[in-house]
């Protein structure tokens, strides 16, 4: 399968996502109830789903930063939770090597979550629904921490949104409108396709804000300097993907960016050093917009009972 997709689009810096991946059905539905349920928070106010509605605002909150228990506010914009198993690190400034580290920040962030694994584990163990869950799913009568997150886990590992409209155009199923494609083309022009490449357009590196006309660097911003402490990666973040972009604002680390236009407006002047035509940008924004994929077939089923 690997070869066949590099030989089928080889030429193409980007990648469709596959059609579908390999997860456990049963972990999955499992996690499923967690990610939504708000009994994994102190207070019992907020679910993972609070700051990833995945069913509505396609794996985002649509805020600027997102709210944690007691109604605190964070410092930074939850990116989607889509297709995140193609990322190469987690969260902004890519502390997390993988979705279980990952799914295990939020719940034990004070400002968000605010729980401890005993504190989980004590809670669910109390609740003859998840015991009777957790037994048929691990085989096991104690719920435990790593369960809960194995399940999440491999709930966002299935959260994959294939068959864009440019996916399908790099199978050769379908066609571009000359904008579209003109778009497409300007996006390889410029540059941008240097850092937004691969299966999740983006995802698979670090680089910085800033290259060529400064950004202004905030220190509370979750750059890789908050990690490094290293000068060099003030700035510097995981680079977001473009996947669904059209639908995941607002923009930017920071949330700052309200719309799609004004982010490549913004990514253009600092980091190509130009200004773009109104022209250019809205050839962009139509390409952009293939991105945009079916939502996950583990929704689908949901998505119709809510109709």
């Amino acid at each position: 399968m690997l070869v066949f997709i590099k030989l089928s689009y080889g030429i193409e810096p980007i990648q469709p996502i596959p059609i579908r991946i390999e997860y456990n059905e049963e972990k999955a539905e499992l996690g499923k109830i967690l990610f939504h349920d708000p009994i994994l928070s102190r207070d019992g106010s907020i679910s993972c789903a609070s700051c990833h509605d995945v069913y509505e605002k396609w794996g985002t909150d649509h805020r600027r930063a997102s709210i944690g228990i007691g109604g605190k506010v964070g410092n930074v914009n939850a990116p989607t939770v889509f297709n995140t198993f193609f990322n190469f690190r987690q969260f902004w400034n890519g502390r997390a090597k993988n979705l279980r580290e990952q799914a295990k920040g939020p719940i034990h962030n004070p400002i968000e979550m605010g729980m401890s694994k005993w504190e989980i584990e004590k809670r669910l163990n109390k609740i003859p629904f998840y015991r009777k869950k957790f037994k048929k799913v691990y085989k096991i009568d104690r719920i435990t921490y790593e369960m809960v997150i194995d399940a999440i886990v491999e709930f966002e590992k299935a959260l994959i949104t294939p068959n864009s409209k440019f996916d399908r155009y790099l199978r050769g199923e379908v066609k571009l409108t000359k904008e579209e494609k003109e778009g497409y083309l300007l996006f390889k022009k410029f540059g941008c396709i240097t850092c937004h490449n691969g299966i999740n357009v983006g995802g698979n590196s670090f680089q910085k804000i800033g290259a060529i006309k400064p950004f202004p660097w905030n220190p509370e911003s979750p750059d890789r300097y908050r990690l490094t402490k290293r000068e060099f990666d003030k700035n510097r973040y995981k680079v977001p993907s473009l996947r669904n972009i059209e639908y995941t604002y607002p923009y930017f680390h920071d949330g700052s960016v309200p719309t799609l236009e004004d982010a490549i407006r913004t990514m253009a002047y600092h980091n190509l050093g130009f200004k773009l035509s109104e022209e250019e940008v809205r050839k962009i924004v139509a390409f952009l917009k293939t991105l945009t994929g079916e939502l996950p077939e583990i929704l689908k089923k949901d998505l119709k009972d809510r109709k």
